[in-house]
């Protein structure tokens, strides 16, 4: 099926990562551009690898960035921008969970999960939106996560994820009129290897299983998989919309 993704140029942050480089590798097998955005060089050198390995033909542009900084944002991705095309579609993904119950947590806790997860995609978004409203079209998913309803011992990362669903929102209707359509994934547990490596594991796996009713571990293709969705033609009327991908969590 054609989902209407060739020659389109799809930028993702956290590109390096698991899921990052699991959403480049689906758009990029539908005939998309990737731009990967990471902190980490040898995160995305992996990354372009295993993308060119897997998908013949692939066009993997990358670029180190911080988006926790507007001037790093803009750089890194006129740089992409050079190299294979503005931004049609962009995945804010970077982010991290740092996890401490709220009296335990400093206040750099706090900031840092934010200003990478949220103001990171507010970074992003201003960079990417104006070529978007230029071409009258443009899609922006960002990657929330089920926590985002609320864990204990997760008040800011949740803070941040419910953040992004209600800027989610706003921005649709902000940007709706150009053509653009915003939307979230909220994932439930993803078997992505920072998870696997943990040293509960096993027991993340056990009490997730138990609540699910698909009673499997979340993979990082089905988080890229609706990215995909959201991003293709089959999407042209979705937006301001949180999709749970959680097994049924």
């Amino acid at each position: 099926m054609d989902l209407g993704l060739n020659g389109r140029t799809a930028y993702i942050t956290g590109g390096g990562g698991g899921i990052g480089r699991a959403v480049g590798r689906v758009l990029a097998s539908q005939g998309a551009k990737v731009g990967l955005l990471d902190v980490s060089e040898d995160a995305l050198s992996a990354a372009k690898a295993e993308i060119d390995e897997q998908v013949p033909g692939a066009q993997v542009a990358t670029a180190i960035a911080d988006v926790t900084t507007a001037e790093g944002v803009a750089s890194s991705m006129a740089a992409l921008a050079e190299e294979i095309g503005s931004c049609d579609i962009l995945v804010n993904n970077a982010g991290f969970a740092r996890d401490k119950y709220l009296l335990k947590m400093e206040e750099a806790d706090w900031d840092d999960v934010h200003n990478v997860v949220l103001k990171g995609a507010f970074h992003c978004c201003r960079a990417a939106l104006p070529g978007m409203m230029e071409r009258k079209w443009g899609r922006i998913v960002n990657m929330s996560s089920l926590a985002y309803l609320g864990n204990k011992g997760q008040t800011n990362y949740s803070a941040a994820k419910a953040g992004l669903v209600g800027m989610t929102n706003a921005l649709a209707r902000e940007s709706g009129g150009f053509n653009i359509t915003v939307n979230a994934i909220a994932p439930g547990l993803v078997a992505t290897p920072r998870v696997k490596a943990r040293p509960d594991f096993a027991d993340l796996e056990k009490r997730f299983k138990a609540m699910t009713p698909l009673q499997r571990l979340i993979e990082v293709d089905d988080i890229a998989k609706a990215v995909a969705f959201f991003a293709s033609s089959m999407a042209d009327c979705v937006s301001a919309q949180c999709l749970s991908v959680t097994n049924g969590a």
